[in-house]
């Protein structure tokens, strides 16, 4: 690891000129003016929309989402679930029950025996009659091959020889004697005629190379080193100037845009703390020095003494209904009585148990093995 500290690099600037300086403070100046009231707009219109954001659009929103499932998504899920799902599973029942039970029987009872006769049927035919007429048809068609090859092989050596001699031989001799010499002649020919061409095109070429240079390559020489670049100079130049005017309006832009933002900021909180000294603190001394104890004298005057009744009146309420349903219970049962009688009491059972929390000894008979 390097743990020595590298010596930093030197920013480069790059030097400004006077003309940057010159302009920079009053393109600043009047860019302020202008960026100040649109700053401080888009501001307000940033606060209002996120006002409007949190109290309007959002609740909205979510009202219309909540409305949205409740008229489209909830029905179709109880669709869904309670009469495609329903019907479907039936259908599936129905189709089960009224197609794939038959098929499967079909195929199993039907179609799987048919089929077994069928192979077994066509196996028969294949190693009893097919493959005999098969090996028979093969062995003709041998013989009959190998005759019909001999007489080709024949023929093919007539032919052959008679191809040699009548054409082959006389195509030779007419290539040798009369189309090499007319070739070699046109050869020469074609050469000759090949040279005039090139030699004529060398001279038209070298022509038109002085003309082109006189007319075309001189005057553009010309145009472009007496023309063409003082004007790039003179415009490059301009250039500059537009770039370094450009460069200071933009950085101006951004300097007044920034300062616009600390200015809108200090007129939003003097304005907010005006808001809060004409609104918000006489509100809330209203709240407090009188709507409170209106409150609380309400509270301890009306509305306790009134929940306290209605407790009270809650309890007894209960308590009689709970002796109404105590009265009717009773009644039931002695109507049940009446009618069927007392019901059979179930007899308790010696379990041989110990009926203390004493615990088991060996010489205890609390079990079968140790009982008397």
């Amino acid at each position: 690891m390097d743990l020595e500290k590298r010596p930093e690099q030197p920013v480069r600037q790059t030097p400004e000129g006077c003309l940057a300086v010159a302009i920079r403070i009053p393109v600043r100046i009047v860019v302020l003016v202008l960026v100040v009231p649109v700053r401080m707009v888009w501001d307000a219109l940033v606060v209002g929309g996120r006002f409007l954001r949190d109290t309007v659009f959002r609740p909205v929103g979510r009202a219309l989402l909540w409305l949205a499932r409740a008229v489209f998504v909830w029905p179709l899920v109880a669709l869904w679930r309670y009469v495609v799902v329903p019907v479907g599973k039936a259908l599936g029942w129905l189709g089960k029950v009224l197609l794939v039970v038959p098929v499967v029987w079909l195929y199993g009872h039907v179609l799987a025996p048919l089929g077994r006769a069928l192979v077994t049927a066509l196996t028969w035919l294949h190693a009893r009659v097919l493959t005999p007429l098969g090996q028979a048809v093969l062995w003709f068609l041998r013989g009959t091959g190998a005759v019909l090859a001999a007489i080709t092989a024949g023929v093919y050596a007539v032919a052959a020889r008679l191809a040699r001699y009548l054409v082959v031989v006389p195509a030779l001799w007419v290539y040798e004697w009369i189309l090499t010499p007319v070739g070699r002649l046109v050869s020469w020919c074609a050469q000759g005629v090949l040279w005039v061409i090139e030699m004529v095109s060398d001279g038209i070429g070298i022509a038109l190379y002085w003309v082109g240079r006189v007319l075309v390559v001189l005057p553009a020489l010309a145009l472009w080193r007496w023309v063409l670049v003082p004007v790039g100079q003179v415009l490059a130049v301009v250039g500059r100037v537009l770039a370094v005017v450009g460069r200071e309006v933009w950085d101006a832009l951004g300097h007044a845009w920034r300062v616009a933002g600390r200015i809108s900021l200090a007129v939003g909180r003097a304005l907010a703390t005006l808001f809060r000294w004409v609104f918000v603190e006489p509100v809330r001394w209203v709240y407090r020095t009188v709507l409170t104890p209106v409150g609380h004298v309400v509270r301890d005057v009306l509305l306790r003494p009134v929940a306290a009744v209605g407790r009270s009146v809650g309890r007894a309420t209960r308590e009689a209904l709970a002796a109404a349903r105590e009265s009717v219970r009773q009644a039931r049962a002695d109507f049940r009585r009446l009618l069927f009688g007392e019901p059979r009491r179930v007899e308790a059972v010696d379990r041989r148990e110990p009926s203390g929390r004493e615990t088991r000894t060996l010489g205890s008979s609390t079990t079968a093995l140790t009982k008397d």
